[in-house]
Order: structure tokens, then sequence, then C-alpha cells
């Protein structure tokens, strides 16, 4: 599929497998494909290792100061680093998912993820997803989907990712934390969670990734009158 340059900006709620869908989308159109949600959860295990945030979720002002000499990037296979030091494994736990929202709420943290996915984006030809990109990241992105799924849905699905990494965890907890997580980011101060007024709407609960996959690409020709 021949398209012009383009920016896919993908948002929603968490675990409605917008990264899952995000990096085959970019495979499948040769795009680009950049995690925001790494970032955060990158920023938040910073917080944690460097003890800038408690188990009650106070964040030290230290913080801020510290995230000026971070050195946040991806690899050209779409890893996370902080510095020479791959996290993807150490972002995805369980603890990470607990305290990223309140990390993510800071208006200082979203400035500085923001600055970096402006950076990695301005390339162009990217496939972006996260819970403002459409809205206040890429707010001109020629394609914007909002996907969304049933909490029963999004809580297996989280619970079966974590049980596939080797952990051990507890569903009433998966389900607290998606609440939470959901509530978090639909009620923040800076770029709250929200449906951009012209985003396409892609509600996966009873839908295959390649469903997902054909839906969007269906999506894209006849928004750009592609024939192939």
């Amino acid at each position: 599929m021949k398209l012009p340059d383009i920016i896919i900006a993908i948002d929603g709620c968490s675990s409605t497998g917008k990264s899952t869908f995000a990096k085959l989308l970019a495979k499948e159109l040769g795009l680009v494909y950049l995690d925001s949600g790494a970032l955060y959860r990158a920023v938040t295990l910073f917080a944690q290792e460097e003890h800038l945030i408690s188990r009650m979720n106070i964040i030290r002002p230290e913080l801020e100061g510290a995230l000026r000499s971070l050195p946040l990037r991806f690899s050209a296979d779409n890893r996370t680093f902080i510095g020479d030091r791959c996290v993807e494994r150490e972002i995805r736990t369980l603890e990470v998912s607990a305290q990223v929202s309140p990390i993510a709420a800071l208006p200082y943290v979203r400035n500085f993820v923001d600055e970096k996915l402006h950076e990695f984006g301005r390339q162009g030809n990217v496939v972006m997803d996260g819970r403002d990109i459409g809205t206040t990241v890429f707010p001109d992105a020629q394609v914007k989907i909002f996907m969304t799924a049933s909490e029963q849905v999004r809580a297996q699905r989280r619970y079966d990712e974590l049980v596939a990494k080797g952990e051990n965890p507890v569903m009433e907890d998966v389900v607290e934390n998606l609440r939470q997580r959901d509530y978090i980011d639909s009620h923040r101060e800076t770029s709250p969670l929200r449906q951009a007024a012209d985003a396409y709407v892609l509600d996966n609960s009873d839908m295959t990734l390649s469903e997902e996959i054909a839906w969007v690409k269906g999506l894209l020709r006849g928004k750009y009158t592609i024939y192939d």
C-alpha cells in the first residue's frame, strides 16, 4: 500500500493492545513505530530506582531536575534504552504499571516526553501510540485512531501478558490497576486521555489482531482512494 507522508496517532486506554497493534501496523505499512508509553514507563522506572517516588506515590521534586540528564532513546528495533541499558523487560512489570499514571500526570514529565516524541517524529512516516498523541503531541496527524475494549477483555489481556513474562499476578490487582490508571489518565490536569474529535474509534473487544489491521487498511484505502 503506497501512502503519502503520514503520521498515524493511536490513543486509548491501557491494555487495549495499542502497542502490539501499532508495531504490526507500522511493519505492514513500512512506517516507523514510536511507543510513547515506553518513555513514561522508563521515567517511572528511573524514579523508582533513584528513590524519587515512594510506594504511596509520593514524588520527590528532585525528579524534575533529574530528567534534564536522563538519556532516553529507542533503538533501531524499537527497544527502549536508558543510556546503554535496555529496559524493555523492567518497564513492563506490574510494579511500574502501578506507578506510571501518577508519574505521567506530572506536567514536566509530559513536557519531557513530548519533546522526545517530537524529536523522534520529525522524520514523519510514523505510527505512534499513547494517551494524548492525537490531541496534544501530534494534533495535526493525518490519521487518528482511538482504541477501546471492555474492562473484562482488557484485564484478561493484561493478566495473560504478565503470566507470559513469568510473573504471578492476581486478577483483582490487575483490574484495580486498570481502573486506577483509567481514572488518573482521564482526569489529569495536563493532556488528559480523551478521544480526538476527528479520531476513528476502534473497539477491538471481539477482534483479532489481523482483523484490526484489515480494518485500518480499509480505512486508509477509503481515505486516500488506494486500490491494490
